[in-house]
């Protein structure tokens, strides 16, 4: 079947026009209709200036094409697939796709974006060729950071036509299609809904503060820091009453989540007076006058958050045993989940990837009770005189997964066990970990044999941090691979990339006077790094998440990059009272000296350097970086974060044919003009307060490199001089009270000192 070469989504708010922003970042051009006039217009224009930001660029932007149903529905004739993203009212969607089948042409899919409304309800009535190309594609808010697409069918619906729907969204979108029954709520909202509530229902009962809950329910259990009360935050208090509502409404009067809907009047009481989460005054949690606030829940009033101390232990049992609130809420949810086989879900996988990638657990419900035991689990449920779903018991004396001949396996409804296959085209580094041992490792990188010749190097530090340990083993790999392979991938499946050079360690030999261990470490990261970049095969990076630093300079480094489209990299260095030290310098140089679009002469790119170095500038996407030029036009983006190591793969794959190491650049740098220029800009930035004191020390250091050190205008400085004077500088740095501040507070705290 042909892909989607142009998309439409119908209904301009904040779902709909975030949807059809995902169609642009994929490159796909999409119509825009809203019911006003200029409805979309607007909303278009409101996303350019939203943050965090639904376009990756703003190139993105102008594949959005704004109309309105009145005038443009003819439109959508042109279209191969249109999405429904209006009100969640059943007649009110039917009559639209009365009109919408009007116009379109056979096997053009028709989906909608509803999380409450099942499939059988939108297309009662409807002919019978309208239900054959109609199914639910239900996105997860914001479409573009969060990785969740429930797919629903009907019995009607094409087959061939929901896989075409799922390879794009898989492909193109950079989803992970898990496909639901059509029953009420799906899987995500489903659970975690019975969670939410469950959770604040019970903290109440047990008098405890938001602080309190959100300490025990966040990241004991692998759940984000926002716990119970954070989350409904950021999703919004004013959408709770509407999805327990539909739920309500949906479910038999049997099901368990009845118990949880509860009427909580200071839920009333906050949507009422504007306390609607994040977008709102606030919510659980709120800013006020001094500091962060959070609501006592048996008053309503707002005093001062305090922080708790979050449970040490990581045995899940003893937590239990040690906080009612967390066995009456995870116990009942974990017990909840395992009833939703098979009615939301055909198997156990699809409802742990579903809260895994809809609500960013760590683990999924299953795993978390491989953790626990499922046996002790269902003797605790018993022995609280709570009902033992048919899929908990069916796991009595086994776990839910296993690994079976380096084979993950999961238990299915029949009590066998199946094989958990990937998607055609994604490999991965824990499968690959399941059935070989690594080439190479020690205690912060290890190197791995990914077949038809390609290695890779991967970080295993915390923060996959660069340290001299994983600078050494990077050495012994950049070796290895002529021997008997033909390229090298920089990858890992950490939550970030790389956070750059160990500051701890680097903060600990600064107070020791331990000089001579910061050289060496600036010494072998600038060799090693070199080493890579005029090595006799390809590398390629494959950076997702942060990538900042040295895990920047890494990617600088590499003879292509294969990026996860949500890949935040930058130089950050000064922010810490640093410069790069690595080559970054150097590096971003020569790139922006070659770009086409900067002036001739040696100040435009310098100045440019400066500009992006001084300020710590960082990408939004992975399409910015390109912007910035932290990664060429040539360098690949993948969407889906799970095809990134098989992307990455056969890039390497398709340069080792005809692979040649690129050869030295050479620069023409503005010389002492050109550090007299930085300066006063800075100077100039301080006037205005926009730059600190120390501010202006380090943006002089960097001055000094960019601008070629004691060189003249006319000399052409080396590669080699660039990195001797990045060395000097980072050096001189490291010895000052103001960096060892810097780098002190952002290990303590994790934000910038302004000193």
């Amino acid at each position: 079947m042909e892909s989607i070469r142009k998309a439409a989504v119908i209904g301009a708010g904040t779902m709909g026009a975030a949807i059809a922003a995902q169609f642009a970042n994929a490159g796909v051009p999409v119509l825009l209709l809203d019911i006003v006039k200029d409805g979309a217009a607007n909303a278009i224009a409101k996303m350019l200036k939203t943050e965090p930001a639904p376009f990756m660029s703003t190139r993105a932007a102008k594949l959005v094409t704004p109309g309105n149903i009145a005038d443009d529905l003819p439109q959508l004739a042109s279209c191969d697939w249109v999405v429904e993203a209006i009100i969640e009212r059943l007649d009110l969607k039917q009559d639209l796709y009365r009109k919408i089948d009007a116009i379109r042409r056979p096997g053009m899919a028709v989906s909608s974006n509803t999380s409450t409304i099942p499939l059988a309800k939108l297309t009662e009535g409807m002919p019978e060729r309208f239900k054959r190309d109609f199914l639910i594609t239900h996105f997860f808010n914001p479409p573009r950071y969060m990785r969740l697409l429930e797919l629903v069918t009907g019995p009607e619906t094409d087959p061939d036509l929901a896989d075409k729907i799922a390879a794009f969204t898989d492909l193109m979108l950079g989803k992970s299609v898990v496909k639901a029954k059509d029953s009420p709520g799906f899987i995500a909202n489903r659970l975690g809904v019975f969670w939410l509530q469950t959770g604040v229902i019970e903290a109440m009962a047990a008098g405890l503060t938001v602080e309190e809950a959100d300490s025990i329910m966040g990241r004991p259990f692998g759940i984000p820091k926002t716990g119970v009360f954070g989350l409904i935050d950021l999703v919004g208090l004013d959408l709770m009453p509407h999805i327990n509502a539909s739920l309500a409404g949906a479910l038999p009067a049997s099901d368990a989540f009845h118990a949880t809907n509860r009427d909580l009047p200071l839920l009333k009481k906050m949507i009422a007076e504007g306390y609607t989460g994040r977008k709102g005054k606030g919510g659980f949690y709120r800013k006020g006058a001094k500091g962060r606030e959070a609501i006592d829940l048996s008053t309503g009033d707002y005093r001062p958050a305090h922080k708790v101390k979050t449970p040490e232990s990581r045995d899940l049992r003893t937590i239990f045993s040690e906080s009612p609130y967390a066995w009456r809420v995870m116990g009942r949810t974990l017990a909840y989940a395992a009833s939703l086989v098979p009615e939301a879900a055909e198997d156990i996988h699809a409802i742990d990837e579903a809260m895994r990638l809809g609500y960013n657990w760590k683990s999924g419900p299953f795993e978390l009770i491989d953790k626990i035991g499922a046996d002790w689990l269902a003797e605790k449920l018993a022995a609280d005189g709570l009902p033992v779903p048919a899929m908990l018991a069916a796991a009595k004396g086994k776990s839910f997964y296993r690994t079976q001949n380096g084979a993950r396996e999961y238990l299915g409804q029949d009590g066998a066990y199946h094989k958990l296959t990937r998607p055609e085209g994604v490999v991965m580094l824990e499968d690959i970990k399941l059935t070989s041992k690594p080439l190479l490792k020690n205690a912060s990188a290890s190197l791995w044999d990914i077949g038809h010749g390609v290695l890779c190097f991967e970080l295993t530090s915390k923060s996959n941090s660069w340290d001299q340990q994983n600078l050494e083993l990077l050495e012994q790999s950049i070796d290895l691979v002529p021997q008997s392979h033909k390229a090298l991938v920089i990858y890992n499946e950490g939550t970030h990339f790389s956070a750059g050079a160990n500051l701890g360690l680097a903060l600990f030999a600064a107070n020791i006077a331990a000089w001579g261990e910061i050289e060496k470490l600036v010494t072998s990261g600038q060799r090693i790094f070199k080493k890579l970049k005029y090595a006799p095969f390809p590398s390629v990076a494959a950076p997702f998440g942060m990538a900042l630093g040295g895990g920047c300079e890494i990617v600088l480094h590499s003879s292509a990059v294969q990026a996860y489209a949500e890949t935040y990299i930058g130089l950050v260095e000064c922010g810490v009272g640093l410069v790069p030290a690595w080559g970054g310098c150097s590096e971003m140089l020569s790139r922006w000296a070659a770009n086409k679009s900067m002036p001739h002469g040696p100040m435009p790119a310098a100045a440019k350097v400066f500009e992006t170095v001084s300020t710590a500038t960082v990408s939004k996407s992975a399409a910015n970086a390109k912007e910035l030029l932290f990664l060429r036009e040539s360098d690949g983006i993948t969407m889906n974060r799970y095809r990134l190591l098989a992307d990455a793969k056969a890039k390497a794959l398709a340069m080792a044919e005809t692979y040649a190491a690129p050869e030295p650049p050479t620069y023409q740098l503005p010389g002492e003009d050109g550090r007299t220029a930085f300066t006063m800009a800075v100077k100039d930035f301080r006037k205005r307060g926009l730059a600190t004191p120390y501010d202006e020390i380090i943006s002089g250091e960097l001055a000094k490199v960019l601008s070629g050190g004691e060189a003249d205008l006319i000399d052409r400085p080396t590669e080699q001089d660039i990195l001797t004077l990045e060395h000097a500088a980072f050096m001189r740095l490291m010895k000052q009270d103001g960096t060892l501040a810097r780098i002190e507070v952002m290990l303590t705290t994790g934000k910038p000192l302004r000193n």
